[in-house]
């Protein structure tokens, strides 16, 4: 398995006290709660940055980790990590080009395995359907504490509802003043259609210079993200 090395996840104290509180939700969650899906209503809401993050953070805590990035439409993580030689990623596994083993990095120092997305395929909701990702969660749960997987936005494509239905929980990343009250509730509503349960909602992007009411009441749980949440750091790189 070839090893990797994660780009620099940077992280406040707030932020990281913060992803702290996320990961011992969900260890709080129940022991069922081993493969968990993370989602949002559209792209550019920090949805992969919280994801990963989290998965991080679990590995640190010295779990056994697996990440898997699903979205096999438009990923933005394969080119944030250098990998030596030809990346073959998810895509290629579920379409039967190459063995499980080959799409696995081990990132290094850590207890974590990523699989990247992998070339974008004709058709992403079929295979994240199939048999061969049904069969990857099956061995995944027996070899690992926690399966992440980072999903493509519910409100755009389908593809997170039908990871969902694999999954045993789900988390819901919103950005702070972005989405809508009724477009939230949408895709809330058509995630619990999987019956997937639905461990929380991660309000990501908040201002806490600008917003006292979260400063005061949230801010230890959910602060800043990496480089999000405040505007002298620098606009938030885009991302799914």
């Amino acid at each position: 398995m070839q090893e990797i090395e994660l780009k620099e996840i940077k992280r406040d104290y707030r932020s990281n006290e913060a992803y702290k509180s996320l990961r011992t939700n969900i260890e709080f969650s129940g022991e069922d709660n081993k493969v968990l899906v993370f989602t949002s209503c559209t792209p550019n809401e920090g949805k992969s940055t919280v994801t990963i993050a989290v998965a991080h953070s679990l590995a640190e805590a010295g779990k056994k980790v697996l990440f898997i990035d699903a979205d096999l439409r438009k990923s933005v993580l394969a080119g944030r990590h250098k990998v030596n030689g030809q990346l073959k990623g998810l895509s290629h596994f579920l379409s039967g080009q190459t063995e499980l083993g080959e799409v696995m990095y081990r990132v290094k120092d850590t207890n974590m395995v990523m699989i990247f997305a992998g070339v974008v395929p004709p058709n992403p909701a079929e295979l994240l359907g199939g048999k061969r990702f049904e069969s990857l969660l099956t061995s995944a749960r027996k070899a690992y504490d926690y399966v992440i997987i980072d999903a493509p936005p519910l409100g755009s494509v389908i593809d997170a509802a039908i990871i969902a239905k694999q999954s045993d929980a789900s988390v819901l990343v919103i950005s702070a003043n972005t989405v809508s009250h009724k477009f939230a509730k949408v895709v809330k509503e058509q995630l619990e259609k999987s019956g997937c349960p639905i461990l929380g909602v991660v309000l990501n992007k908040v201002d806490m210079g600008q917003n006292k009411y979260y400063g005061k009441y949230y801010g230890k749980y959910y602060g800043s993200y990496g480089d999000y949440g405040h505007e002298e750091e620098g606009k938030a790189e885009e991302e799914a």
